[in-house]
């Protein structure tokens, strides 16, 4: 048997994982352009116009973005479960985000309105697809093999920032060298994002296939969907490690997330980094964290996802210091390197210990609390760089050193997590756990 078919449940075609893992690579385009590499850094100079709030600015909007799937991520993966309505769900936050995206083009210099507006929804739809689709793992991977898929879609992923960073750089050098400035150029790499999100989104939709089964009639949706949260929601304390992971997660994933939101803005700020500049260090960075991934998707299966998830932790604590203390290119470059190795890592790991220690009839409930576990630390993460660069009257090096605490933190919990106990409590049949 393929190393490929001995990982996948049985049933499961390879290229029913390859389709899943194209979703990663599909809306990587959106996280690593949008939110990551340019219009961040482009919302903080051009359209707020440099103004000592604007960081806070950006950050708060991804703090009410991430709010909102805060509060209905759980309900969502109750109704996805009940109604075996993932793929149904996901299309719709497809096209959510990629029509926001798509209409950031027009924003100019001091429409702050629109721009967060904008960025409020696409990044609800983005947030929200990122839980459905993570809630296909525990149907298409064996548990023993969790790891493994997971590394395979964030590496996938990682290729699709990638070519989207790499699109991107190809038209702005095309458009500066016919005389476009950067700022003038920088709206047109939000339809190029929007397209490839939409066109390599289109093999989830077409060949993934939704197992579930209907767990209720039509005419309950709504019903049915919060007595199924108000159950998870009570099934809480029969999954101690599991929801001690959760925990960690809010705190280790808060330092990532202050990471992915604030990179553009940081390279910019701190470093004096132009916008080819930034996209070029990302598009490097973007072949690390692929790496990364895959690396240790690998990994996670034989050493273990606590031990592969520590060892990552680690590498950010070192990673951050090293940002924090680069004075020169030469280090900056070195530890953004770090960042991706680290980020396709710990991304990887952490979905699959979540997979790992769910249990299966429950994975779109769980993946949505784990939703919420991220979505709360990219809240709490950016919005405390934001305060303390606003604060410090621009002291980006205080902030990104602030952000090393919450690594050190999230290892601490970590420590906490008993894996065996919280693998065999998810795969018991629990009296009175059955679906609602």
């Amino acid at each position: 048997m393929s190393p490929v078919r001995s990982a996948l449940a049985s049933g499961v075609r390879p290229v029913e994982v390859w389709a899943w893992a194209m979703f990663d690579f599909a809306n990587s385009s959106y996280t690593t352009v949008v939110i990551t590499a340019v219009f961040g850094a482009y919302f903080v100079a051009v359209v707020a116009e440099g103004a000592d709030w604007a960081t806070l600015a950006w950050t708060a909007a991804l703090g009410v973005s991430y709010a909102l799937v805060m509060l209905t991520g759980p309900l969502v993966g109750a109704y996805a479960d009940v109604h075996a309505a993932k793929k149904r769900l996901l299309a719709v936050t497809t096209v959510g985000c990629v029509l926001g995206t798509a209409a950031l083009a027009i924003v100019g210099r001091g429409d702050l309105a629109l721009a967060l507006a904008l960025i409020v929804v696409s990044n609800y739809c983005f947030g929200t697809g990122e839980n459905l689709i993570a809630a296909f793992l525990p149907e298409i991977a064996k548990g023993e093999a969790i790891g493994r898929v997971s590394g395979w879609g964030w590496g996938l992923g990682y290729l699709g920032g990638l070519l989207s960073l790499g699109l991107c750089l190809v038209y702005l050098n095309w458009a500066t060298g016919r005389g476009a400035t950067a700022d003038a150029a920088v709206p047109v790499t939000m339809l190029i994002t929007a397209a490839l999100f939409a066109l390599a989104s289109l093999p989830t939709f077409l060949l993934l296939k939704e197992r579930a089964k209907p767990l209720a009639g039509p005419g309950h949706a709504l019903r049915d969907s919060f007595g199924r949260l108000a159950g998870t929601l009570h099934r809480a304390r029969r999954y101690e490690d599991l929801w001690r992971f959760l925990l960690c997660i809010a705190f280790y994933q808060a330092g990532i997330q202050t990471v992915i939101s604030l990179a553009a803005i940081y390279a910019a700020q701190a470093m004096g980094f132009t916008t080819k500049e930034t996209l070029l260090l990302l598009t490097v960075t973007n072949v690390t964290g692929s790496i990364g991934a895959l690396l240790f998707g690998q990994v996670q299966d034989r050493l273990g996802h606590k031990a592969t998830l520590a060892l990552t932790l680690l590498l950010w604590i070192a990673t951050v210091l090293m940002l924090w203390w680069a004075q020169g290119v030469t280090v900056f470059w070195i530890g953004a390197n770090l960042v991706g190795l680290c980020l396709g890592a710990s991304q990887s790991a952490g979905r699959a210990l979540v997979g790992y220690l769910s249990p299966e009839k429950h994975s779109g409930e769980f993946f949505g609390l784990w939703g919420l576990a991220v979505k709360f630390s990219s809240i709490v993460g950016p919005v405390t760089y934001g305060l303390v660069s606003w604060l410090s009257r621009g002291d980006h090096r205080l902030a990104i050193l602030m952000t090393s605490i919450f690594f050190v933190v999230g290892l601490a919990l970590l420590m906490t997590v008993d894996v065996t106990r919280g693998r065999k409590v998810a795969t018991s049949d629990i009296p009175g756990d059955a679906p609602a």
